[in-house]
């Protein structure tokens, strides 16, 4: 589950106002139900009706593409790509939302620095749980992610590279793994996962990278991530700043 972080973190007025309508753009695009594929109104109707300038409105517009959300066709205009039909959540599992998504839809800017990001071969125990042989060939990404300049999470994820053969190749500085993983061919998308989180202090290079100076301790978080089709896609382990995340759930019965 995305952390939640508490009111006021960032006021509206402090983001730059392209930022602003991105994320009122892509609440109205999901709130309407839309789906990949299906093109935008004009960028003069849409300046319109945000009353802002043409500039202002592509500046949103670019921000929403640079997030894999949206994509531009020549002559065309603007089409959705990343707005998913929800699916029912099985036992156990909750729906997923991706780092850069939670952040667009609350108006904060982001960033991440890559640390090691490449393919090997997966080990016994990897294969085992993302359901694919030994050996078989895994992205791997280790990158810590801001918000609002702040570093908040320290991120391994790994992935079998045979879903999406692109994320050897992609730049995850700028680009969201979601994102990227729903531009695949076939379209990946993260449905469901099984979730841990548990507190403990900071090793010696978890407190260096997150910038722990004090007794703060981290929530480690291990996530398995299902596809559309309940197959494994993502196996992630997140350390984040005890005193920059919150984690919440519902439980059923």
């Amino acid at each position: 589950m995305p952390p939640s972080f508490p009111q006021g973190l960032l006021s509206d007025d402090a983001l730059p106002r392209y930022v602003q309508i991105a994320s009122q753009l892509w609440s109205d695009i999901t709130a309407s139900g839309a789906k990949p594929g299906d093109r935008l109104p004009s960028e003069r109707s849409l300046a319109t009706r945000y009353a802002v300038s043409r500039d202002t409105l592509r500046a949103a517009l670019a921000e929403l593409a640079s997030r894999g959300l949206l994509e531009p066709a020549a002559a065309r205009g603007w089409f959705v790509t990343g707005a998913e039909e929800q699916a029912a959540t099985p036992t156990g599992g909750h729906t997923v939302e991706g780092f850069a998504d939670y952040a667009l839809k609350h108006g904060l800017p982001t960033r991440s620095r890559v640390l090691e990001s490449g393919a090997r071969p997966a080990t016994v125990q990897e294969a085992e749980t993302l359901r694919i042989g030994p050996g078989a060939a895994l992205f791997e990404m280790r990158r810590l992610r801001y918000l609002d300049g702040l570093v908040v999470v320290l991120e391994h994820n790994r992935v079998p590279l045979a879903l999406c053969p692109a994320l050897a190749d992609t730049d995850f500085t700028a680009a969201s793994l979601y994102a990227t993983l729903r531009g695949a061919d076939p379209a990946q998308f993260p449905r469901v996962a099984d979730y841990s989180v548990e507190a403990r202090q900071p090793q010696a290079h978890e407190r260096d990278l997150l910038e722990i100076d004090d007794g703060t301790p981290v929530l480690v978080a291990e996530q398995l991530t299902f596809n559309q089709d309940g197959r494994p896609l993502e196996l992630t382990i997140q350390v984040y700043r005890g005193d920059r995340y919150r984690f919440r759930a519902s439980i059923t019965d």
